[in-house]
Formats: structure tokens, C-alpha cells, sequence
């Protein structure tokens, strides 16, 4: 077994609690349905948000609304680049799987200018 990285971003609407919780369950149900991911596989989650997100960090909803109590999850800022993206939500999320497996990225919303 090896582990692979899966990448997704999102922008969200308003730097709020809500919008943060919004678009990070809307992120990752995409992800994991993406790449039909079961939970068990993850072995980390990382988290960046642009400087203008600082409402809520999005590993709290991870584990409080979508139940991932038992993975190693952290809250980054994004490195705050003249004119990149605003109010944009990464996540990378790391899982162990065969070698065979073959991610698929998801950029959602505003976040489809990344790819």
C-alpha cells in the first residue's frame, strides 16, 4: 500500500463561518465521491484558506459534520500572492490505497481558473 494526494479547491461566498462550513462539506463530498474514497483510506487532511478566510477553520466541520473524528487534519494560510485567487478554500487530502489508484482533482466554483 502506498498513499497518493488528492487535490481540490473551492472559493467560497463571504468570509463567514457558514460559507466556510458551506464550502468545505460541498468540497469534500465531492472529492470523496470523485474518487469513491472510504474514509478509512485517509490518512491526513491539510487545509489552506487565502488570508481573507479566517472565520472558522474547516477541520472543525470535517470532524463535527461530516464525522471524521479519528484523522489527522490541519489550517493553513495560502501563501498570499499578488493577484491569486481570493477567498479560496484548498484541501489536500492524503490517502493510502494501491498503486493502481489514480486521483481526481476537484475545483469547484470560482476555483476551476486554477486548472
Amino acid at each position: 500500500m502506498i498513499t497518493k494526494g488528492i487535490r481540490g479547491a473551492i472559493t467560497v461566498n463571504e468570509n463567514s463561518a457558514e460559507a466556510i462550513k458551506e464550502a468545505t462539506i460541498e468540497l469534500l463530498n465531492a472529492m470523496i465521491t470523485e474518487n469513491n474514497i472510504d474514509t478509512a483510506m485517509i490518512s491526513h487532511v491539510i487545509f489552506t484558506l487565502t488570508n481573507d478566510l479566517n472565520a472558522a477553520f474547516p477541520a472543525k466541520f470535517a470532524r463535527l459534520d461530516m464525522g471524521w473524528t479519528e484523522t489527522a487534519m490541519m489550517c493553513f494560510h495560502e501563501l498570499d500572492v499578488p493577484a491569486s485567487l481570493e477567498k479560496c478554500l484548498r484541501v489536500l487530502i492524503v490517502v493510502n490505497c494501491g498503486e493502481n489508484f489514480k486521483p481526481e482533482f476537484v475545483y469547484l466554483k470560482g476555483a476551476s481558473l486554477l486548472r
